[in-house]
């Protein structure tokens, strides 16, 4: 009767509906709940998974951990959230990562950095990384593809007639800033066209703001911004004293394609990377690394598309 039970509450075990149905009726009726942690002591490892995340500021943050958790959850692991940053010690997050016995990490880009994925990967403990160039054994990446943003900006503001381009980021901080800035002045050397790179000191929406204030005097006539966030900085500074039903001064081109890019007071061009995508690919590869220690370590991409809207 026991091994029945247990098996009832192990997803994929071998019960009848029947029996299933039967044990999690007494269940309720009983007031029983699984204790999943201490299942782990027995299994050597939880059904929780570890999210490192940062920038939480930024909207794309919020939506790409939702996609992360419903698609854990849908997959019968349990996330759990470890908030950090670049100043973080990142000691401490290894420690809770290990003291839960997690069954696998995912480290999303803004996260610090290269410790905690050797150490994990030296516990063998499965990890996947989402846009970060870190190059472990052992450790997957799933990365959006960044050089396909960089040239459809490029392409889409050439296009509309754009011979000033720029783009604005922070590749000093960021694996995906600066992989999009050199795809797009690649980009535009390709077609004839000299692009300029502002850099900024973070990507986020002060940045982009305050950057802005010395568009008008730059001769720019077409703007890539790193993320979205950063892009509704430069078009609430730009559209100052404009009417918001009009187009920004320059064609401007965001990415990440976050629910603000679509309200009326943007209208935000953008490059989507769709984070329900990305968040499949990232716990495909997170189970077959669980089920596979010793694979080799993959890298795959999230394939982006143009969202064309009003600012370009």
């Amino acid at each position: 009767m026991i091994s029945v039970v247990s098996r009832a509450f192990t997803p994929d075990a071998s019960v009848s509906p029947k029996t299933r149905e039967k044990v999690f009726q007494a269940a309720k009726d009983l007031g029983y709940r699984v204790n999943y942690l201490a299942r782990s002591l027995t299994n050597k490892r939880s059904d929780l998974v570890g999210v490192v995340a940062a920038g939480f500021d930024n909207p794309f943050r919020t939506l790409q951990i939702e996609h992360l958790s419903r698609v854990l959850l849908a997959r019968n692991f349990r996330p759990i959230l470890l908030p950090t940053s670049q100043e973080a010690d990142t000691s401490t997050v290894i420690g809770q990562l290990l003291h839960y016995a997690v069954s696998g990490v995912i480290v999303t880009s803004d996260a610090p950095p290269t410790e905690i994925c050797e150490q994990c990967a030296a516990e063998g403990v499965p990890i996947v990384l989402i846009n970060k160039g870190n190059d472990i054994p052992f450790v997957d990446r799933i990365i959006s593809d960044d050089r396909m943003a960089g040239y459809l900006a490029a392409d889409h503001l050439i296009d509309s007639g754009a011979r000033k381009p720029a783009v604005m980021a922070a590749p000093a901080i960021s694996y995906t800033a600066r992989r999009r800035s050199e795809a797009f002045i690649a980009r535009c050397k390709q077609l004839g066209v000299e692009a300029q790179l502002l850099q900024v000191r973070i990507n986020d929406y002060k940045s982009g703001y305050d950057a802005a204030a010395e568009l008008a005097a730059s001769g720019i006539d077409g703007l890539f911004c790193a993320n979205d966030y950063m892009a509704c900085g430069v078009v609430d500074q730009l559209m100052q004293g404009r009417s918001r039903d009009d187009a920004p001064p320059l064609p401007i081109i965001g990415h990440d394609d976050i629910p603000q890019a679509a309200w009326a007071a943007y209208n935000l061009t953008t490059i989507r990377q769709p984070c329900d995508l990305q968040a499949e690919q990232t716990v495909d590869l997170l189970m077959s690394r669980i089920a596979e220690p010793d694979l080799t370590a993959r890298v795959e991409f999230t394939p982006v598309t143009l969202i064309r809207r009003r600012t370009a």
